[in-house]
């Protein structure tokens, strides 16, 4: 056992609750959110050092052994997803303190951010299903109150949305745990793996994946992803930020994690359908990025469609496709963060998101313009950034896996992104500006400094991706030999 492992849950917890108890000292919280999100980063890091070293680390919680216990896994998929996501989680924060302002800051913002850190981090270790579900109802508590942060009309309306739906599929979740304990009599994901292994999955079980499946798609926004565009686009841009590089990318995990350890026995029903969901989600995700003229929604949909294609390649389940996967969600949880600073800091600058109302802004604020660029071509998959090696994976474990009319629609999604990318960019930074010198309604500047550091990550997971491959070959072993898991489980001293 490594107690290492509940670290990066547990920091976030303790620090979360410290901020509580000093509300008015705003600085102090700023302070103990960035030591916190960098010392769970680190132990994160430490946990992937231990991962290329040693292999899986478990704990069980209190000494009682899985099945159980409660059981944490960090295994490389799980140890990358956390690392990634506190360096992501630290680059919001340093846009948060400049950009969302006191009035938000005195209402418990970071003590808010820390306990979605903490739920976050929390679903990628968990060993239990269970358990995803308590990580998961962390992580959405502490989203619905970000999400309404600053109660204007708008965010209000789709707060009210955001929870109704996730309510509604929280109710179906446990209702498929309770079926699912009732037909397996454990939820330790390890020990499902070995019964159903052992058992082989009946035809019960595979209803009981299709319901975990529609559940997870709506965390994703797999098809089921009508609620996304409105509730991405209403919070403050560091807020909705932290949201597009975090919160869908719970659920693209769940699926990842679900449907190649638990239930990987009916492909052709299961994994059939991962496909054309993502297929459909890909297809409705380019009609929104070319149908909307705003920065907003154009940003939401481009979500959307980056969550169509990785679970296109969880679907194929080839070496290939879901090394892809690994890699792509490294990339898109750090890009997408970035293009929503960068569109973040446009708004702000402007006024507004219509882009018909902003031009120009490449003579106030060039650095900005060149890395929204940049983050653009690494969305659309342009090499050498980070976006080309994953999508180049997926869709040649999607070709080699006779796949090829789905493959077609990834590859043609990619241009959307790239029309959509440059729509923004061409629009928004060249020509003659509306804006006179003393106009601008923000500076911008508070993007700049995080804008950096994730482009300067995209750049590097591109360049570097030998050693990020390294990485993603470790985290897709158990997935393709379920026993790796299973003994580091079950067989865990």
């Amino acid at each position: 056992m490594n107690n290492l492992v509940i670290l990066p849950i547990a920091i976030p917890l303790v620090s979360g609750m410290l901020m509580i108890f000093i509300r008015e000292r705003i600085i102090w919280h700023r302070v103990i959110s960035l030591i916190s999100v960098a010392a769970s980063a680190a132990c994160a890091g430490w946990l992937i050092r231990l991962n290329q070293t040693a292999g899986v680390q478990t704990l069980h919680v209190g000494g009682w052994k899985a099945p159980f216990g409660i059981t944490l896994v960090a295994d490389m998929l799980a140890s990358l997803l956390v690392f990634t996501a506190l360096i992501v989680s630290f680059a919001c924060l340093l846009y948060m303190f400049g950009s969302i302002g006191r009035e938000h800051e005195r209402f418990f913002l970071y003590p808010l951010v820390q306990i979605l850190v903490c739920g976050v981090n929390g679903s990628f270790l968990t060993g239990d299903i269970f358990n995803l579900f308590v990580f998961f109802e962390v992580m959405l508590i502490a989203s619905y109150v970000l999400l309404g942060l600053g109660g204007k009309r708008r965010q209000l309306k789709e707060t009210l949305q955001y929870v109704l739906i996730n309510m509604t599929s929280s109710t179906l979740f446990v209702t498929a745990l309770a079926f699912l304990y009732s037909a397996a009599g454990t939820l330790n994901m390890a020990h499902l793996a070995e019964r159903m292994a052992e058992a082989g999955q009946s035809g019960p079980m595979t209803v009981i994946s299709i319901l975990l499946l529609i559940v997870f798609s709506v965390k994703a926004a797999l098809l089921l992803f009508f609620w996304l565009p409105g509730s991405y686009g209403a919070p403050p841009a560091a807020i909705a930020a932290l949201f597009a590089a975090l919160l869908t990318k719970v659920g693209v995990y769940a699926i990842l994690r679900v449907f190649t350890l638990i239930f990987p026995h009916q492909p052709q029903i299961t994994h059939t359908a991962l496909i054309w969901m993502g297929a459909a989600t890909m297809i409705l995700g380019a009609f929104g990025v070319v149908a909307y003229k705003s920065i907003r929604p154009i940003l939401a949909y481009n979500v959307i469609i980056s969550v169509g294609f990785m679970l296109f390649g969880v679907g194929v389940a080839s070496q290939a496709a879901l090394t892809g996967t690994v890699y792509y969600l490294v990339h898109d949880m750090i890009a997408k963060a970035l293009i929503f600073i960068l569109g973040g800091a446009m708004i702000s600058i402007a006024g507004t998101d219509r882009l018909q109302d902003i031009k120009g802004l490449i003579h106030y604020r060039p650095l900005l313009g060149w890395l929204f660029f940049v983050a653009g071509l690494a969305l659309a998959g342009i090499p050498p950034l980070s976006g080309f090696v994953g999508k180049v994976l997926i869709l040649e474990g999607g070709i080699r896996e006779e796949q090829m009319a789905v493959a077609v629609i990834g590859l043609v999604s990619s241009l959307f992104v790239l029309y959509s990318m440059m729509k923004i960019f061409v629009q928004g930074f060249w020509g003659e500006t509306f804006l006179s010198e003393g106009e601008q309604h923000d500076t911008g500047k508070s993007a700049l400094l995080p804008g950096v550091i994730l482009t300067a990550l995209v750049i590097g997971v591109g360049i570097g991706a030998e050693w990020v491959l390294s990485m993603a070959d470790l985290a897709v072993e158990p997935m393709l030999d379920r026993d790796l898991y299973i003994r580091a489980v079950l067989r865990a001293e």
